[in-house]
């Protein structure tokens, strides 16, 4: 016997057949509801109560829901536990529908491609990989929470792993070839906390890819610094497709590409990363214990997000190495600027993730209020930056926008008391815009019309306990208790019974009744459109507030080292091109944090030109691992562009770190073995 479903049910089979691998929201006035298999799962790992609802022949089906409005909770605790949620929303009113209102999916969510409820200073990277046929690698990365977006090209499968182990991405996409290959297994097996999704070959084809890196970034993929690239340009322009696919509309924070390569940096590879701690502790990879913990003073995520990259990757580039000291130094021997500098940056919101959002199309007024806020502060921000010394403090200014007309422009139109909703009413400004205002007047005027109308009635019926109210499904109304009904006029038009009373109309209410709700739902309607123009017209303008965004950052990373120079009396380290190390009473970072003040022993390292080797010996627990990472880890902090915990040091670049440690070594807490 052929199973018949409801109208309802039918759509939502339709749209499921579509998304497959995804537990399906559809959309259902207040909730979004789950079914069949995706219900029995939803109800599972988030916890929520399965019910049933009839759907036709087949009779009840799995069912389970939550509140619109708290969606996006629920489908960040699914993304985490490695599922994909598509939203289904209804895409036109309800009350102008014929039939079953259309439903269409308006996104797909995915561990790359959340947007809410992300660890404030960690980047969510979706990295696309592509393998050629000479066992090299194409690399594209992007954070669609900031825009960030980065190519490179990579030889050899370690060399690749190394890479995707220091980005820790949420989620890795593949060509849907190499789902049958090698390649998937080999990273399911060495990425154990990222989801392994892959899409259409086709997308990955290299002039489809370049054709598609092109929309995005409005340049040829050579002028956008990807010639002699090919796997990066693959990479990218499948990465590019699967976005627009999953996210359904222009992602407007992703216009430039960072093109990198392993040259720019020490090399770390991830056995290396690991044993030094740099982000993650050995004992629980939490960032206590770490050197990131130790340098990390950063105010604002953005910095936060930066001074990790930072400690990732040092550089190469001498210059580059200087100039970060220089403007370190000016830091350290200037307290009041630190302060001021600090008191400034705890004004400033993430605003990488707040033009994101606004690109997206999914910031609310209170957004916009948080851009208009930090961009408050910018100009003393500038001002101060100005008048520092340092090459690198003069550029960071010059590219400081302080987006003054973007602040003017939202202040003159948002209220400050904006609610978190834009549909929710009371977003714009008083003054602003002259319908607005008329609606808002109308809606008040009623408001007193009713009190009015209230009174009028009490007098003209005697009935002293009589109310006017309101409720969503019938309306306004003049309440009655019983014992009151026989005192009610012939002109009322009974409308609902209760228990204790009687609901009443009259021609006058129902007149204002219409007057009140049609200037209500009006207004609404015109506050929504004109807070969804102001947000377009500042997405216009995100690529100047990811520019100060970017600057901002680097202010907060560069006062972290600053700070973290002071409290821990730390030198500038001299780095030249020669090659020597040579360290007068270091410390170990990490090691002294912990320890506390004064108890941590200094000592010295001298290597070069006829010493080139240390072999060192010493009883367990003698402090070999300690010393052996502290030399490791100040010259990456030197290289970093941080002060280093000594009295001198002279340090020659170093292209890479190599080490390992005994098995049970937990420095921070005391413990270590025999190497």
């Amino acid at each position: 016997m052929r199973v018949s479903y409801t109208p309802m049910i039918n759509q939502y089979l339709q749209i499921k057949k579509n998304y497959p691998d995804a537990i399906l929201f559809f959309r259902l006035g207040d909730f979004y509801e789950m079914f069949f298999e995706d219900a029995l799962v939803a109800s599972r790992e988030l916890e929520i109560t399965l019910t049933g609802r009839d759907a036709g022949s087949a009779g009840r089906v799995p069912m389970c829901g939550v509140p619109y409005h708290t969606a996006d909770s629920y489908i960040a605790r699914l993304v985490e536990k490695g599922y994909k949620v598509a939203v289904c929303d209804q895409v036109e009113d309800p009350e102008e529908a014929k039939g079953i209102v259309r439903r269409e999916v308006t996104r797909v969510v995915t561990p790359g491609t959340i947007m809410d409820y992300l660890e404030e200073k960690r980047h969510n990277f979706l990295v696309a990989v592509v393998e050629g046929a000479a066992g090299d690698f194409g690399l594209a990365v992007t954070d669609i929470t900031t825009g960030l977006f980065m190519v490179t090209q990579l030889a050899g499968r370690e060399a690749l792993l190394d890479e995707l182990l220091r980005l820790e991405p949420a989620e890795v996409l593949l060509p849907e070839g190499e789902e049958r290959h090698e390649l998937a297994e080999f990273l399911r097996q060495n990425l154990k906390g990222a989801a392994i999704s892959f899409w259409s070959e086709g997308a990955f084809e290299p002039e489809r890819a370049a054709r598609r890196l092109q929309e995005q970034l409005g340049m040829s993929w050579n002028r956008a610094g990807l010639a002699g690239l090919p796997l990066a340009v693959r990479c990218a322009g499948g990465l590019l497709d699967y976005l627009k696919a999953t996210q359904k509309r222009e992602l407007a924070q992703i216009n430039q590409v960072e093109v990198y390569s392993a040259g720019q940096f020490m090399h770390l590879d991830s056995v290396t990363r690991r044993n030094l701690e740099l982000t993650a502790s050995l004992k629980d990879g939490s960032r206590w214990g770490t050197l990131l913990w130790v340098l990390d003073h950063t105010v604002t995520a953005m910095g936060a997000r930066l001074l990790k990259s930072w400690v990732e990757r040092p550089l190469l580039d001498l210059a580059g190495i200087c100039a970060r000291q220089e403007a370190v130094e000016e830091l350290v021997n200037g307290g009041i600027v630190r302060q001021e500098l600090k008191q400034i940056l705890k004004e400033i919101y993430d605003l990488e993730r707040i033009s994101s959002r606004i690109a997206y199309g999914s910031a609310g007024p209170r957004d916009l209020l948080a851009l208009k806020n930090s961009l408050a502060v910018l100009p003393s921000l500038k001002a101060i930056l100005s008048r520092q010394q340092a090459r690198l403090w003069q550029e960071i200014a010059e590219t400081l926008d302080p987006l003054e007309d973007i602040a003017r422009l939202i202040g003159e139109a948002i209220s400050e008391e904006a609610p978190p909703g834009p549909k929710d009413g009371g977003v714009i400004r008083s003054g602003y815009h002259p319908e607005v205002d008329r609606l808002r007047q109308a809606s008040r005027e009623g408001k007193n019309w009713l009190a009015e109308l209230e009174a009028r009635e009490k007098e003209r019926t005697g009935i002293r306990s009589l109310k006017v109210g309101y409720n969503k499904v019938f309306g306004y109304y003049i309440e009655v208790t019983k014992p009151n009904l026989h005192l009610v006029p012939p002109y009322y038009l009974r409308k609902q019974t209760l228990a204790g009373a009687e609901r009443f109309i009259t021609p006058e209410l129902k007149e204002l009744e219409e007057q009140i709700l049609g200037a209500e739902e009006r207004l609404a309607r015109l506050e929504y459109e004109i807070f969804t123009a102001i947000r377009q017209e500042v997405a216009g303008q995100v690529r100047r507030i990811q520019q100060t965004a970017a600057a901002v950052a680097q202010v907060d990373a560069l006062l972290s080292l600053a700070e973290a120079a002071v409290k821990g009396n730390y030198v500038r380290p001299l780095v030249n091109n020669g090659t020597r190390i040579v360290i007068r009473q270091g410390r170990h970072p990490v090691v002294e944090q912990v320890l506390g003040p004064g108890e941590f022993v200094p000592n010295d390292v001298e290597l070069g030109g006829d010493t080139r080797l240390i072999i060192l010996t010493g009883p367990n627990m003698a402090g070999k691992s300690t010393y052996m990472r502290q030399v490791a880890l100040l010259v990456l902090m030197a290289q970093v562009g941080s002060f280093i915990p000594a009295s001198y040091a002279e340090i020659g670049l170093v292209d890479r770190i190599f080490t390992r440690i005994g098995a049970s070594d937990d420095l921070a807490g005391g413990q270590s073995t025999f190497m």
